[in-house]
């Protein structure tokens, strides 16, 4: 329809056509549960959390430790551990370059950051598992971390708290990755007997070994609402059986429902519940 174009060439356009757009990109998102529209800014108030009926979005490690942290402040360690390929693993690309690729896009050498800082003025050490490197999974670098962490924690007498979120162990590293489960158990195994508290947080997903080893271990294990956590995944589980599965099955309220947790903690009010936690296993903080 003519009205729409410009008849009269002498009258110059303010501005080239092809910039005349709106960037709206990632200033809404949409939530996966409800389907509701989000504000960013809204959504980052409500620590990344639907405003209207609750859904965890997943977040990533420096996040999740920013928001346990004593004004956000907390120093990493291990930083520069890496894998070292031992089986000269391939399968779409070689694992080297998968790895290449994920330390170029995450900024990180590995899937957990483990850092130490203080909660409500208690010096803790926490590790974060990261689902944007290679899907948070578990190789020799998460387990040595976890387990240098532990080694911290018998020495200065400080709790451990672990956040995990993963797809389980990283099969790229076959059954080294595996030992990890058990390295980790027996560490843990000594902070038990030195009677310093461990606190398991379980994130959406947490599935296989790593939800077989050191993720159910804690002296409180907490999860996240609405985490799927198990070993074999659902689907995985229904053509194994045969039956169709329970609702809800493998989400953290079910889990807390026949008694594999102890909490169910919504992500505003997970540093108070940690931080009464520690006083309830320490003490105070004199």
């Amino acid at each position: 329809m003519s009205w729409w174009k410009r008849k009269d060439p002498s009258i110059a356009a303010t501005a080239d056509e092809s910039e005349k757009t709106v960037k709206t990109e990632g200033l809404w998102l949409k939530c996966d549960s409800c389907s509701e529209i989000i504000w960013k800014k809204d959504l980052d108030k409500s620590l990344n959390t639907c405003i209207k009926c609750g859904f965890h979005f997943k977040i990533d490690a420096p996040m999740r430790l920013d928001l346990l942290f004593d004004d956000s402040k907390w120093d990493e360690h291990d930083k520069t551990l890496t894998s070292t390929d031992p089986l000269q693993f391939t399968d779409s690309k070689p694992y080297k370059e998968r790895l290449a690729a994920m330390r170029k896009s995450t900024g990180r050498n590995d899937a957990l950051i483990a850092a130490s800082g203080t909660v409500m003025g208690r010096k803790t050490e926490i590790c974060a598992m990261d689902l944007r490197f290679v899907g948070g999974s578990m190789g020799s670098v998460v387990g040595e971390k976890i387990t240098r962490a532990i080694e911290r924690c018998l020495r200065d007498k400080s709790p451990l708290v672990v956040i995990s979120a993963s797809g389980g162990a990283r099969m790229q590293e076959g059954a080294i990755s595996l030992m990890q489960m058990a390295k980790i158990s027996s560490a843990l195994m000594k902070l038990d007997q030195a009677c310093i508290p461990y606190i398991s947080i379980l994130t959406d997903p947490t599935t296989g070994g790593v939800t077989a080893s050191y993720a159910m271990l804690g002296d409180l294990n907490i999860a996240e609402p609405g985490a799927l956590i198990g070993f074999a995944g659902p689907r995985v589980i229904e053509q194994t059986i045969r039956q169709k599965l329970p609702a809800g099955f493998q989400r953290s309220e079910f889990l807390l429902q026949h008694g594999f947790l102890d909490a169910v903690v919504k992500r505003q009010e997970m540093r108070d519940y940690l931080a009464k936690s520690l006083d309830f296993f320490l003490g105070p903080v004199q």
